[in-house]
């Protein structure tokens, strides 16, 4: 018997966290492996939040808590959206998932029938596609390359919507490319989508990882999109709490209460100590944030610099986030040692095996043509790195 859910069998591993799997058991068997595969930031979670958690177990704060989020935590958010955002909400606008993925999984399984399209565009963080698919919708998808810096026009986003389209997913600042669309880009967006019955989902995690004075724009702050946009964001990534599974959702009260009664199904409530952490990471200002930011940005600026200095490779400067997103096809159809380079996930493979070196086929992300390198690593590991894929890069017949 295998008659297994063709959904669920229809649904890719998570390349990113395969690869991250694959680099630790190479470590694990003594290889000098350099990952640059983390999603997530090498800083450690500041102590004022670790001691918010402490004193939460200390309090026996350690029970179920409502499945919407505690009160102190939904209170914090509403805070959050409006300080940081000019964003207002009630309580019932809110919901605290497990992470930011699990608060994306909640809203589209709560937006979508089977066959509504969900419209994003490519590269996509890698999950998108997946959740769609779970759903029963049809992921459809708008190419933006390396020469329009990871960018969609609103032309695109207006030629690839139509009456069966339900959602538009959009990420700024982005995984994985760190593109950041302007107030501008913003604006153009919703003048495609004001008139159009379509909800948006506005995946905006690495919000405060943002460099060069550019500023976020959410695009429920555009009055013409509230009603119709869900804001998803989270602590992983600014305040280096990744393991600590805190993401939250904010937008239309019937959505969320459909997304609240499918999480009450599944998980229920996210961790309560995570909770009380997470309270004390809203209200507890963003100093590390601007240290954290600023080192980033140097690492940034130094791994671009090196990269396009290398033959053959591509590199736009991201606006936010950690990660570089550039092109390297102009190494397919070469060879090393008879090994062909083909495609992104051999280009990765040859430097994995021969300078161990631990990079993301951009297949991960819909485009073969380029590879993901995250800079959430010491200057030393990123200096290394490039010293390894200059002499990877070196080795393979012209």
């Amino acid at each position: 018997m295998n008659n297994f859910s063709k959904i669920v069998a229809s649904v890719e591993e998570s390349r990113t966290l395969s690869i991250t799997a694959l680099i630790k058991k190479l470590k694990s068997e003594g290889k000098d492996v350099l990952s640059f595969s983390a999603g997530e930031p090498d800083f450690n979670t500041p102590d004022y939040i670790k001691t918010a958690a402490i004193e939460a177990i200390n309090k026996n704060f350690t029970r179920y808590t409502a499945n919407e989020g505690s009160p102190d935590l939904v209170k914090a958010i509403i805070k959050k959206f409006k300080e940081d955002n000019e964003l207002v909400y009630e309580p019932a606008n809110i919901l605290v998932s497990n992470g930011a993925k699990h608060s994306i999984f909640n809203l589209i399984l709560a937006i979508c029938n089977p066959g509504d399209e969900v419209v994003f565009q490519s590269p996509y963080w890698v999950s998108y596609p997946e959740i769609v698919k779970l759903a029963g919708a049809v992921p459809v998808i708008i190419d933006a390359d390396v020469s329009q810096e990871y960018k969609i026009t609103p032309d695109q986003l207006d030629a690839a919507v139509n009456s069966k389209t339900k959602a538009f997913i959009l990420n700024s600042p982005s995984n994985p490319t760190g593109a950041v669309y302007s107030e501008k880009e913003i604006q153009a967006f919703c003048e495609v989508l004001k008139d159009k019955e379509i909800y948006v989902i506005s995946d905006e995690i690495y919000e405060k990882i943002i460099f060069d004075g550019e500023k976020h724009l959410p695009i429920a702050s555009v009055a013409c999109m509230k009603d119709k946009t869900i804001t998803v964001n989270g602590v992983s990534k600014a305040y280096a709490m990744t393991g600590w599974r805190i993401g939250f959702a904010a937008g239309d009260k019937e959505i969320i209460r459909l997304a609240r009664n499918l999480q009450s199904h599944s998980t229920s409530n996210a961790s309560s100590i995570s909770q009380a952490a997470t309270v004390a990471a809203l209200n507890g200002g963003n100093l590390e944030i601007e240290y954290m930011v600023s080192e980033f940005q140097r690492r940034r600026d130094f791994i671009v610099a090196g990269l396009n200095e290398l033959k053959g490779i591509k590199c736009p400067k991201p606006k936010g986030a950690f990660y570089v997103f550039f092109d390297v096809s102009d190494y397919y159809g070469k060879e090393y040692n008879g090994e062909p380079i083909k495609d992104s996930t051999s280009f990765c493979n040859y430097l994995l095996k021969e300078v161990n070196v631990g990079l993301v086929p951009g297949i991960a992300f819909g485009n073969d043509k380029c590879v993901r390198m995250s800079y959430a690593c010491s200057m030393d590991e990123i200096k290394e790195g490039l010293k390894r894929i200059k002499m990877g890069l070196e080795k393979i017949v012209q």
